[in-house]
């Protein structure tokens, strides 16, 4: 791969939540391309790149890129089978905790990234509407925010009065115990932890009261705020334990990612080597053109001398090409009809769906997931 062309990027000098100078770099995966940008699979490029790295602010522990992102392209992506069975579930988990009136109101901020979950609500009487509302949820939206204040501002002043903000990300923990270096993606300028959500939270008057883990995206808090006056004295005890968790892993200082790139580097030259390895005498190919294989293999540097296809659900997608590693992206069919020895699974969030998927439509091939450790899935 010989893409060299830099975009231009400002570096990010103040928190983009509390607005702190207290900024300390913890991951640097140099410049790659923009995950959303996707040309005609005769295009051949060079891709143009922007600085990639992750930032960790000292004041209020919030996990951000350290430079502005390009500006974001149509959306192509489809919603998988696990994302739409989860908006279902996790809508259903919700409203068990919560203490609601048979007669409720919500506003949602979805997102390209999470779906929506606007069936499921009206499905148990939600009512949609644009403020005063008894749940405002935010479903993967506000971590696309390059300034985070205006926008939760805005979910804030849809809250009733004794309303509930609901809101759904990939955890930082998560990515950091299990090194998911490729979750950083240029259009994510946000990653929370429950920490550094909390501190946004009581920056705008809001209390965090319960929180809990999904499994979704490979690791997400489901975390409720209110407003500070209608708190109780004491939040869930899932929120302390999930604080004790990030502490005790270092979540919210510099020194618990320092082997971060290492573990980075460490998942992308295993599967560098496996693939190298069978390719001397199997055919090998990828599934998943989502913006984790985008970052996973500009990072790896695997391109199409090694993985000439990969296969993605997307018609959107299908007949382009992956930015910077050069991998013409397929239909499933077409990746079944091709019928490689070994496919490296790079959705490997949603691995049994795809290998069952696949193994249903007649391939029979070794499937491989690179994270959070490289395995073969049955």
């Amino acid at each position: 791969m010989s893409d060299a062309t830099l975009g231009a990027a400002t570096p990010v000098t103040r928190c983009r939540g509390c607005g702190s100078d207290d900024l300390a770099s913890v991951l640097d995966l140099g410049p790659q391309p923009a995950c959303d940008h996707f040309p005609p699979a005769d295009d051949p490029g060079p891709d143009p790149r922007w600085p990639l790295g992750l930032l960790l602010c000292g004041e209020c522990a919030l996990l951000q890129l350290d430079h502005d992102s390009p500006a974001p392209e149509e959306p192509l992506a489809v919603e998988s089978a696990t994302l739409q069975r989860h908006a279902v579930e996790v809508i259903d988990r919700l409203l068990d905790r919560l203490d609601l009136p048979k007669s409720w109101t919500y506003r949602e901020f979805a997102s390209h990234h999470g779906g929506s979950w606007t069936a499921a609500l009206d499905a148990h009487g939600g009512v949609a509407v644009e403020g005063g509302a008894a749940l405002v949820i935010d479903n993967q939206s506000i971590i696309h925010a390059d300034d985070l204040e205006p926008e939760l501002a805005q979910r804030v002043a849809a809250l009733g009065d004794d309303g509930l903000l609901v809101i759904e990300f990939h955890h930082a923990l998560r990515q950091l115990l299990d090194a998911q270096f490729d979750t950083v993606r240029h259009g994510h300028p946000l990653y929370f932890s429950l920490h550094s959500w909390s501190a946004a939270c009581a920056r705008h008057g809001l209390t965090v009261v319960d929180a809990w883990e999904e499994d979704v995206f490979g690791g997400c808090l489901v975390v409720v705020a209110r407003r500070t006056e209608h708190a109780p004295a004491h939040p869930s005890g899932d929120v302390e334990r999930i604080l004790a968790a990030e502490r005790a892993a270092l979540a919210t200082t510099p020194t618990g990612y320092e082997s971060l790139a290492a573990r980075a580097r460490a998942a992308t030259d295993g599967l560098r080597d496996l693939l190298e390895e069978e390719a001397a005498g199997r055919s090998v190919a990828a599934y998943g053109a989502g913006s984790k294989a985008v970052t996973f293999l500009n990072v790896a540097g695997i391109g199409a001398d090694l993985v000439p296809l990969v296969a993605d659900l997307s018609p959107g997608k299908q007949g382009r090409r992956l930015p910077g590693a050069h991998i013409r992206i397929v239909s499933p069919e077409e990746l079944v009809a091709a019928a490689p020895d070994v496919v490296a699974v790079l959705t490997w969030d949603i691995a049994p769906e795809v290998v069952g998927s696949l193994r249903d439509r007649g391939l029979h091939a070794r499937f491989v997931v690179p994270l959070p450790t490289l395995t073969d899935v049955d």
